[in-house]
Formats: C-alpha cells, structure tokens, sequence
C-alpha cells in the first residue's frame, strides 16, 4: 500500500495519478504502516513508517544538506530529466542534487534530481520536482508541440513504479492493457466534407481544384507522392462538373468505404450536426471556412448504415465547447438522428479550452476526443490513456494522437509516406510498452481524391491488428477505462510468498477483462480480473499467467499465449 501526502490543492491531481498508475494506494494516516509513502507537499509524517519514502519536491527541505541541494529556478522555460534513454520535460520548477546517483539526469545541468539515503533503515529519495504540479499542468494546460512526441505522465509513472519495484518491494497493478491485447487502438473520423457536389463556388472546391492539379505534381515532383496520383486526381478534377450534373460519381460521398477498409474492426464518425453554422471563438465569430454544407440530417441514410454495422455516430460540435445549452442542442440533434443516448464529442477544428469538459459534462456529453494537436501528432496531455479532467467528476477524455492532416498538409508536418510511417510506428511502439490508447483520426473525405491517404491508413490498420491491439471505438474504449477506473483493490496483502488479491469489479458486460499484474522485485506475473473472488499469485510461478475466475469463484491458473 502506497501513503500519499500532498498539499489540498493538489488531492484531484493526486486522485487522477493513481487513476492511471492503478495500484492500490490512499492518502496516508500516521496510524498507518506502509509499504510506501509518496510526499509532494508540506506534511509531518514518520520516516519508520514505511520501506520506502519519496519525497518529489523542488524547494529545499531541511533534510537536504546544503551542499548537495541546488534549486534551479527555471520558471516559463521547459526543462528536461533524462531517464532511461526517455527525456521526461519538466514544466515546473526543478531541484539538482550534486550527490545523485545518476537514475535522473538533468538536461544541461551538470546535476542529477534524484538523491537516495538511509534513515534509520528506511531508503529515502528524494526527486527534485513537484509530482503533482507536473501531473496539473499536464492534464490541464498540456504539453507544448515541441514535446509532443514524449509520453511524459507514462514516464512519470513509469519512474515511480521503477522506484518502488528496484527496492525490492512489491506491486500490484492494474495496467491499461485490455485481457488479450497488447493495448487499443481506437479509429475515428471526423466527418467534414461528404459530398462532393454541396460545394460550387466555394474556397473547399477552389483548394480541392488547387491541390488536385498543382498540388499533387508538386507532390510527384518533391517525392512525397507516386505518379498514379496525377492520373487520378486530374481525372477526379475534370470530372468535377458532371458529378454536379448528376452524371459522375461522387467521389467524397463514400463514409461506407471505412466499414470495408477496416475490414471488422469498428470505428466512430464525428458528425456536425447544423449546416451553414461557423460557430464562436472568444474573439466573436468563427472564420467562415468554419462551417459545413451538411447536418447531420443529411446523413440519415448513411448514418444508419454505420450504425447498423456497429459503428459509433458521435458529435463534431461547433458550439459544444463554449456554451453548454449550444451543447445541449447539438448532442440533442445526434441523438434524434442516431436514437443514442450515450453521445459522445470531438469539436470541429478541435476548439477547446479549460473550461470545455466542464461545459460538456452540464450538456451531458458521454466523452470528450478532443484534446490534440492540429499541427503535429503526439501526446498533448502526456498520456496514451483516457482520463478525468480535474474540473468534471463524470466526462471521460479520449485524447487525440494521430490525425491524417497533421501528417500530411503541407502546412503541417508534410511528410512523405515513409517519414510518416517512421513517426507513428514509434507511437505504435510507446502503446506497446506503456498500454493504453492510440487515438486516431482519418477524416471521411482522405480516402477520396485529392488526398488518397487510403493505402496510408489501410496499412496503418493492418499493423495495428497484427501488433495486437484491440480495435474498439471511441465509446467502447472509454466504456473499458471507465469499468478500469472503477475497479477497486479491496485487499492486497502478501502472505509466505503469496500474493492475496480481492478486487471489486464490474464483469457484466462485453468489454476485455482486466489484468492484474504483479512486480515481486524480480518478475512480473500477470492475472485477468474479472470478478470479485480472491486471487493468489504464488511467488514460484514463473513467467506470465492469467488467472480465470470460475462461477464457483476458484482460481485457475493457465499458461498465458503470447
């Protein structure tokens, strides 16, 4: 059991950490015993109490010795923490130690942050910056697109579970890993432009003509696009006036292309509930190219199609962000549509603000997805999982990772294919090492010319199938973080050897259980958790293993597949 003192202030951010690090834990009690007691704030607490204590702070304490504490005020700047070939960027202030033992290494500071020393028998560590500032600031102002690519809460988890694992104490976890996968990868799309034909004179038809013709032979010429593109993005622009007499297809209106291409998997499409409407910033009114030639309306027929083949209809909300009677209405125009009551949002343009999740919590949006780049793919709030933000008790955020534009306009990253494939596999691999999600956007007209990032996406879903991930949409994998954050560790407990586990946790439903994995200082057993009957991990077995919950509440233990 982890002990965690903290600052008052701090107790949502505290409560969000340990959402995401789901080990068992509670704010301590001096009456208490522990195997760990965590401090980031002011507090007395009893250094015997527990095996380990760390204490993340970046003023100088009393226990510091003058001499090896150096405060580095580097207030407004980014600053980074070298751990493990990871760079964790630290957004508040930091504190070096010339007595480091070299874990945590400052970036261009001739110090470290971590010092570790034994105080009557119990190892003390001392982290020089404020854990829980850092998990604020993340999930509240985000990281900066310079950063985008670091997974930096994954790491700050991932250093804490270091700490207490390589001092020989063990650990119980929950990780973000569906039972049977290797993490999720959730595909969306954002519904912008789905027919062709609702645009004449109008700046989407002009940049489309633009970047059919010059656009692609500059693609062609600069490498970024093979020579098929020109026969077939030319022929797609001079057939442009007989799909506006009705007499050629049209090559945008194809929503039910995914459904084929995703070949099983489910995805969720955002769609924009009122034509015409470029909706508010807080300057005053949106740009014009804001607003969209369909409602949702328009897309009945196609709506229910998706629908029926298990797909999620969400919102692209125009007011949803600023105004929750805006948001009111535009989730209630989804749900007449879709006869869903759970409706989730990702805004159009991916307008969002502090104030935003608490503006669609009173609306009664089921998840935010929209907390993400425009310009870049990464990490904006520093975690590859869904979490709560500080300001809601219910709305879950879905964070936004990898979008189709961000890749590939020329105004954003314009990658080539391969440069591209370079950049998200690397995000494919961070799902694979810490769990979680992979949020993805391919908007429903990037299949279609002039873009023809199709064969981009279609393998982008193979790889994701074939590195084992769990394809599931929007609603679905907030539905399995939220059966996760409710999972309660009800006694944990080592007994001769033997890990004694009893969690509550909902099984009624249709969602991959949950694990739980065990760190005994020198392996790692896993268990599927799926009920409430209790689990035992013996220290003897080796290797990984489920534990399957039977009817009578007995254990059995099987080997685990790869």
């Amino acid at each position: 059991m982890i002990g965690v003192i903290a600052n008052s202030s701090d107790s949502p951010a505290v409560r969000e950490f340990f959402e995401l690090f789901k080990t068992p834990w509670e704010f301590y009690q001096p009456d208490r015993k522990y195997d760990v007691i965590v401090c980031a704030g002011a507090g007395d607490f009893d250094e015997s109490a527990a095996r380990l204590v760390v204490i993340y702070s970046a003023l100088t304490l009393p226990m510091d010795a003058t001499e090896s504490a150096q405060l580095a005020n580097r207030e407004g700047q980014t600053s980074g923490l070298e751990y493990k070939g990871f760079r964790i960027p630290i957004y508040g202030n930091q504190m070096f130690f010339s007595d480091r033992d070299g874990a945590l290494a400052g970036e261009g500071f001739p110090f470290g942050a971590i010092s570790q020393h034994q105080v009557n028998g119990t190892n003390v560590v001392r982290v020089g910056y404020d854990l829980f500032e850092e998990v604020r600031a993340l999930l509240t102002s985000g990281q900066p697109s310079a950063n985008a690519a670091i997974p930096a809460l994954e790491l700050h988890i991932a250093l804490l579970r270091d700490l207490i694992v390589t001092s020989g104490i063990p650990l119980a976890e929950i990780p973000p890993v569906p039972d049977g996968y290797r993490f999720i990868a959730c595909l969306t799309h954002d519904v912008d432009h789905p027919m062709m034909r609702a645009h004449k004179f109008d700046p989407t038809m002009f940049g489309f003509l633009f970047r059919a013709i010059l656009g692609t032979l500059g693609g062609v010429i600069t490498g970024h696009r093979p020579w098929r593109d020109i026969w077939t993005n030319w022929g797609a622009a001079f057939q442009l006036p007989l799909v506006h007499l009705g007499l050629a297809k049209d090559r945008w209106a194809e929503i039910d292309r995914y459904i084929a291409m995703e070949d099983g998997a489910r995805s969720s499409f955002f769609v924009i509930p009122f034509a015409g409407r470029p909706g508010r910033h807080h300057g005053g009114a949106a740009p014009s190219a804001r607003a969209a030639r369909y409602g949702a309306a328009d897309l009945s027929e196609q709506i229910r199609n998706l629908i029926s083949a298990d797909c999620e209809v969400g919102l692209h909300g125009i007011d949803a962000w600023l105004d929750s009677d805006a948001a009111a209405r535009e989730l209630g125009e989804v749900r007449s549509i879709t006869g869903c009551q759970e409706v989730g949002v990702r805004m159009h343009w991916l307008y969002f603000d502090a104030q935003s999740p608490a503006t669609l919590e009173r609306a009664g949006a089921s998840y935010d997805s929209t907390v993400g780049y425009n310009e870049t793919i990464g990490y904006r709030a520093g975690t590859t999982q869904a979490y709560k933000p500080l300001s809601t008790r219910r709305l879950i955020e879905l964070p936004l990772h990898i979008m189709d534009t961000a890749l590939f306009f020329p105004s954003y990253l314009n990658l080539p294919p391969g440069h591209a494939r370079k950049r998200v596999g690397q995000m494919v691999d961070d799902a694979t090492r810490f769990g979680g999600c992979l949020t993805i956007n391919w908007h429903d007209r990037s299949i279609a010319p002039e873009r023809l990032w199709g064969k981009f996406y279609a393998d982008l879903v193979a790889e994701l199938k074939a590195r084992g991930a769990w394809l599931a949409t929007a609603g679905q994998t907030v539905a399995w973080f939220r059966k996760r954050r409710a999972a309660v560790f009800e006694n944990v407990n080592w007994d001769a050897g033997v890990l004694r586990a009893q969690i509550g946790v909902e099984a009624a439903d249709n969602l991959p259980s949950l694990q739980l994995r065990v760190h005994d200082g020198s392996e790692r057993h896993h268990g599927t958790v799926t009920g409430r009957a209790p689990l035992e991990f013996p220290s003897a077995v080796a290797g990984d293993v489920h534990l399957r919950v039977a009817p009578s509440g007995e254990v059995e233990v099987v080997a685990k597949g790869n």
